[in-house]
């Protein structure tokens, strides 16, 4: 029952994650690539492809800023590379031209054309109040799932805790978003957007299943004055503390192969689901019920 013993502790150290999260991504920033700024795209073809490493090495002699590189296959077959950049002047258009093609053999522009963001602002607005919208409907659908165990806490307070689990949940792969991008040149694309959305998933699931453990313990006990709230919040934690690190552990595993076996691309978005998934699993126990039991005990 480590929940209801140290629930002020669990709480200073909430308050700790957040200050140093929420500093982390106020200072450094997140390092937003050229997927939500634009640019330009130039393809360069190969008779016999160069390394990504021999070709980064070259591309750093340029002042490019941010890009990026990938390996990529041309319509007729033959080995390339896509380099994507700001909006590049006629002049530096050429130079990184000549730059493609210096390194490796039979080196040929085959495409080069300016690029919009993918992620448009208008695409960027519509997505924030969609978010909002699903914010606004978890509250309400949770306030009346839990409408029968309103005491002795009110059923929306269950909502609330939900919604600020989730800006935790955001927060840290933010974070560690941030630190990616400070100190190794990590580019925050479309693929951490999308990471992000899987752990807001991934994090409302596993609070509700312990919040429903709380709830059918709640219904269970109508009646008895046995066990006091804190009591039973501690219980529930325990009987869904299995499924909860189950989950997680093989969530891990599979990401953690994905990040080791996968290739240069998904590494960040699989170490952001990693910091996600981790403060998902320790949000859904060590956040949600202890603030619980701190709203229960300010209720009496």
């Amino acid at each position: 029952m480590f929940i209801a013993k140290y629930t002020k502790q669990l709480l200073i150290i909430t308050v700790l994650i957040f200050v140093v999260t929420i500093g982390t991504v106020a200072t450094l920033g997140i390092p937003f690539g050229i997927d939500f700024t634009g640019g330009a795209l130039t393809e360069v073809s190969y008779e016999s492809r160069p390394s990504k490493a021999d070709l980064q090495t070259a591309l750093n002699t340029e002042d490019l800023g941010d890009y990026s590189l990938r390996e990529a296959t041309t319509e007729d077959g033959k080995s390339a590379f896509i380099l994507r950049t700001r909006d590049l002047t006629e002049s530096e258009r050429q130079e990184v031209g000549d730059v493609l093609t210096s390194v490796g053999e039979g080196g040929t522009i085959s495409r080069f054309t300016s690029i919009g963001p993918v992620i448009g602002e208008e695409l960027a607005t519509k997505a924030a109040w969609a978010i909002v919208a699903v914010v606004f409907i978890i509250v309400i659908y949770i306030a009346f799932v839990f409408r029968k165990v309103a005491n002795p806490v009110r059923s929306w307070v269950y909502g609330g805790i939900v919604i600020l689990v989730l800006i935790h949940d955001v927060l840290v792969p933010a974070a560690v978003m941030s630190l990616l991008g400070y100190f190794l040149g990590a580019e925050a694309d479309v693929l951490f957007i999308m990471a992000l959305l899987a752990v807001l998933g991934y994090s409302v699931n596993d609070t509700i299943v312990v919040f429903d453990r709380v709830r059918e313990n709640l219904l269970l006990s109508e009646g008895k004055n046995s066990e006091s709230f804190p009591h039973l919040v501690g219980r529930s934690v325990q009987e869904a503390m299995a499924r909860s690190i189950n989950t997680s552990v093989t969530t891990l595993a599979a990401l953690s192969a994905l990040y080791f076996l996968g290739g240069d691309v998904t590494k960040n978005f699989a170490l952001v689901l990693i910091a996600g998934v981790i403060a998902g699993a320790y949000s859904s126990i060590c956040i949600a019920n202890p603030l619980l039991i701190y709203i229960a005990e300010k209720q009496k």
